[in-house]
């Protein structure tokens, strides 16, 4: 039986991860996303202007790693939002359509009773590596 290879992806260019966990982990050509909050890489504290800045640094955060992977939003098939407020829902999703622009991965999106580092948003991913081909 042949084996699957699992590799750690990691850049600097996104934030470091604040618990024991991956920033992502490929497996095979399935790549899993840990959930990306909104970060700044070199200071590891949260973007201020509230829940669109912290959307779209999780976003560019979640670029980052997709890029280390040598894939693209566009390689992501499945993404969950968790959101501190519901209420935030029209806003996140306002951010998210300027990363994913056609063809939108499936998602899932709840309401959390708290997130890391008093964020208000948080969002991981699933992506296939190497080329897709839409039908």
């Amino acid at each position: 039986m042949t084996s699957l290879i699992k590799k750690v992806i990691h850049t600097t260019k996104s934030s470091a991860a604040i618990g024991p966990y991956s920033q992502a982990v490929l497996a095979d050509r399935t790549l899993y996303i840990s959930g990306q909050i909104g970060l700044d890489p070199s200071s590891g504290q949260l973007v201020p202007g509230g829940v669109a800045a912290e959307a779209k640094q999780a976003l560019t955060n979640m670029g980052e790693i997709l890029k280390a992977a040598g894939c693209d939003y566009t390689n992501v098939v499945k993404t969950t939002v968790l959101l501190a407020d519901i209420n935030d829902f029209n806003t996140v999703n306002d951010v998210y359509k300027q990363y994913f622009k056609s063809n939108f991965p499936a998602r899932a999106a709840y309401q959390v009773s708290a997130l890391p580092k008093g964020s208000r948003v948080e969002i991981e991913a699933i992506a296939l590596q190497g080329p897709l081909t839409t039908a």
